[in-house]
C-alpha cells in the first residue's frame, strides 16, 4: 500500500465506473479522493473544506451544460486540475492546447503541481485588489501586514512570518485606515519561500453593520452580488 500523502483531491465524473477508476488510481498513490457526481456537487464540497486539486474526466467537462459548465470553469480555474480519460483501470492525462497545458502523468500532478499549491477552500466571494495596513494583534506591532485583496468572505494578508500561525487559528484583525477591528479565522497559509507572496487567507467570522458598510464602499457591490464564479467561454 502506498504511503499516505496529506492531500485531498476532488474527483469529478458523471459515469460511476469512470469515477471509481479515478478514485482507485488516487488511492494507489496514497491520496484522499473525494467523489463528486457533478461539478455543482464538487463546488458545494469545495466551499466547505480544504483541497489540493481536481481530477476530472474529460468527457464530463465536454458534456457539462448551463450551470454545470460555469461551475466547471470556476473549479478548474481555482484549483490545479488534471483532465483525464479512463481506459479500463488506467488513467490517461489528455493533452490540452494553449494555456490549459497540464502534467503528463497523475504522479507528476500529485507530487509536483499539487505539492506547490497551498491547499484552500473554494472562494465564495469575488475579491478586489485593495492595499490596506493591518495588524493581526492590535497590541503587537510585529504582527503588522497589509491586505493584498479583500472580499465579503475575508482577505489575504501579506505578512513576513505566516508560518507562526496555524489553520483555524482565531485572530482579531485591525484595519488601521478604517479604525475597524473584526474577528477572523486563518483558512489557509502561503509560506515564505515559494514563488508567490507569503501570507494568510483569512475569513471574517461575523459581518456587523460597521464592517458591512466599509466592505460595500471598498468592493462597490453588496453581499447579494458577491458570488465568485468565472464565466465559461
Amino acid at each position: 500500500m502506498a504511503e499516505k500523502i496529506p492531500y485531498s483531491i476532488l474527483v469529478v465524473a458523471y459515469n460511476e465506473g469512470v469515477r471509481n477508476s479515478l478514485i482507485h488510481n488516487l488511492l494507489a498513490l496514497g491520496v484522499a479522493a473525494i467523489p463528486c457526481t457533478s461539478f455543482c456537487e464538487a463546488e458545494d464540497i469545495a466551499l466547505g473544506g480544504i483541497f489540493n486539486g481536481v481530477l476530472v474526466d474529460l468527457q464530463t467537462i465536454i458534456k457539462a451544460k448551463a450551470e454545470e459548465k460555469v461551475v466547471a470553469c470556476s473549479l478548474t480555474g481555482f484549483f490545479p486540475t488534471l483532465r483525464v480519460r479512463a481506459v479500463g483501470s488506467l488513467v490517461v492525462p489528455m493533452a490540452m492546447p494553449g494555456d490549459a497545458k497540464q502534467d503528463s502523468t497523475l504522479h507528476d500532478f500529485i507530487h509536483k503541481t499539487c505539492a506547490s499549491f497551498s491547499p484552500r477552500r473554494l472562494r465564495n466571494c469575488r475579491r478586489r485588489d485593495v492595499v490596506l495596513p493591518v495588524l493581526l494583534d492590535r497590541l503587537q506591532p510585529d504582527t503588522r501586514g497589509f491586505t493584498l485583496n479583500v472580499s465579503w468572505g475575508g482577505a489575504f494578508i501579506v505578512v513576513n512570518h505566516p508560518e507562526r500561525y496555524a489553520v483555524n487559528t482565531e485572530l482579531s484583525l485591525w484595519f488601521q485606515d478604517l479604525d475597524l477591528e473584526t474577528p477572523v479565522t486563518v483558512q489557509w497559509i502561503r509560506p515564505w519561500g515559494l514563488r508567490f507572496i507569503p501570507g494568510l487567507g483569512l475569513e471574517f467570522k461575523q459581518i456587523d453593520d460597521h464592517l458591512s458598510d466599509n466592505l460595500e464602499n471598498l468592493l462597490n457591490h453588496d453581499m447579494q452580488n458577491a458570488r465568485d464564479r468565472m464565466v465559461a467561454r
